[in-house]
């Protein structure tokens, strides 16, 4: 019944579209506008539904993905966020009838349902359903009848519990103080996001201890750099000029280690002339300052089976001509200069390359996939090579097409990335994977998904 209901409101669509706009008066346009959106809201409505289900009966795990949201980004070619959005809205509507009904009524739009179902979700347990249903009532009501914004909305949230229970507004906020510390920790967080053009943006949350720690090892590093001495001042005071440019690079290294390093990091603090560097663009400078100390000083732990490295990828006749673009394993590229810089203080280590960008075998005869290996299969596959799968390869596991226990080499070609979840759906046997004649890894998906099992491949990772 859904199925012949659902496509008559597509052929109902399809005729609201091929009917023309400009024939429409300013009154019709202005009524279209809002009963389109209505009706848009309304299927918002089903759809929440529809992927409630579909997470109730696990079809997302069934059909391979890690959750419902991974789903969700494959299926419908949305961000994560969104997904993310979809699926947290479709779990919280059930505890509130009334939003869903004024949702799938069109009463509400989606952005004032999530508002008024995530203020209802977060009302302590001690109100009881009784009163969340007295929120969820009300907040309803001002969204319905006074057409409050969704942002609107969201400012009611600290005088709703008020209205449905005053006797436990005073002591919640005594305790929402306390808990102001305990819930910074629990909710810390460190992301770089890629923003385009060789850009990314940090976004993190540190508790007050967490801070302090973080801003006492940059503050040393982020202070304005003095003035290196002028070649003057060199030959009238030659100890005044070691002990300024020591003070200046932060450490007890010596006068040429300051300057280099402060170069190096993007300083841009030419002889002779004051730091003109923002606060933000010096604390930005002493992190990575920071991290290249702890790189250089070899004392982190393995990642992914071998030592933390940055990984370039370059012809080696481009290097040494200072042209071409260098290709970074997370897809972003970086200049000449910039790639002959990093090579200054690195170990250069081959990897030979077919004109199509396929990684040439690099096997040995061993069971493990580590070391060159596994570096050439990162920068074939760039992450977890399942399709609609976008973890990064710190995250990823080398597995064996043909199982080493089998008589498989190791050998790249006989290999390919896999995350820790798609490694063990590949183990449980309903999908298979094979490589393609161009070197790169294809995944046939089990009956029950392609009846016709047509190869599928990640088209998130850039290929070199």
């Amino acid at each position: 019944m859904g199925t012949g209901v659902l496509a008559q409101v597509e052929a109902d669509v399809a005729e609201l579209l091929a009917g023309p706009v400009w024939t429409l008066s300013d009154a019709e346009l202005t009524d279209e506008v809002r009963r389109v959106y209505a009706t848009i809201q309304r299927l918002s409505g089903r759809l929440a539904a529809l992927i409630a289900t579909a997470d109730g009966r696990e079809v997302p795990y069934n059909a391979g993905a890690t959750g419902t949201v991974n789903w969700l980004t494959f299926l419908l070619a949305i961000r994560d966020r969104d997904a993310r959005a979809w699926v947290s809205l479709a779990a919280m509507l059930p505890a509130v009838p009334v939003v869903e009904s004024a949702l799938s009524s069109g009463q509400v739009n989606v952005e004032q349902a999530r508002v008024i179902a995530k203020t209802v979700h977060d009302l302590p347990s001690a109100v009881g359903e009784v009163g969340k249903a007295k929120a969820a009532d009300a907040l309803t009501r001002l969204a319905v009848d006074d057409r409050l914004r969704p942002e609107v909305l969201e400012k009611h949230r600290s005088q709703i519990l008020e209205l449905v229970a005053p006797e436990i507004a005073e002591e919640r906020l005594r305790r929402e103080v306390e808990r102001a510390e305990r819930s910074a920790h629990d909710r810390r967080d460190f992301t770089l996001i890629p923003y385009g053009d060789g850009e990314y943006r940090v976004r993190g949350v540190l508790d007050a201890e967490m801070a302090a720690i973080v801003r006492t090892a940059l503050d040393p590093l982020s202070a304005p750099r003095k003035p290196a001495p002028t070649a003057a001042a060199t030959s009238a005071s030659p100890s005044g000029d070691r002990a300024g440019a020591g003070a200046a690079s932060g450490d007890g290294g010596t006068a040429g280690e300051g300057v280099s390093r402060g170069l190096a990091v993007g300083a841009r603090v030419l002889p002779g002339e004051a730091d003109l560097r923002s606060a933000g663009a010096r604390r930005a400078d002493a992190l990575i300052e920071l991290c290249q100390r702890i790189l250089n000083a070899a004392e982190l732990p393995d990642n992914g089976g071998e030592k933390p490295h940055l990984t370039v990828t370059l012809p080696w006749d481009a290097l040494q001509a200072k042209v071409g673009a260098g290709l970074l394993d997370t897809g972003d590229l970086l200049t000449p200069e910039t790639v002959r810089r990093l090579a200054c203080d690195a170990m250069i280590i081959p990897a030979v390359l077919g004109g199509d960008g396929q990684i040439l075998d690099v096997g040995r005869a061993r069971r493990l996939i580590d070391g060159p290996l596994r570096r050439a299969l990162v920068l074939r596959d760039k992450g977890c090579a399942f399709p609609g799968c976008d973890r990064p390869p710190q995250w990823c596991h080398g597995h064996h097409l043909k199982a080493w226990a089998d008589g498989g080499n190791t050998c790249l070609a006989n290999s390919v990335l896999l995350c820790g979840f798609h490694h063990r759906e590949i183990h449980h046997g309903h999908w298979e994977v094979r490589i393609r004649p161009d070197g790169f890894p294809e995944f046939l998906p089990p009956t029950f998904i392609d009846p016709q099992r047509r190869p599928v491949r990640n088209t998130l990772h850039r290929r070199c």
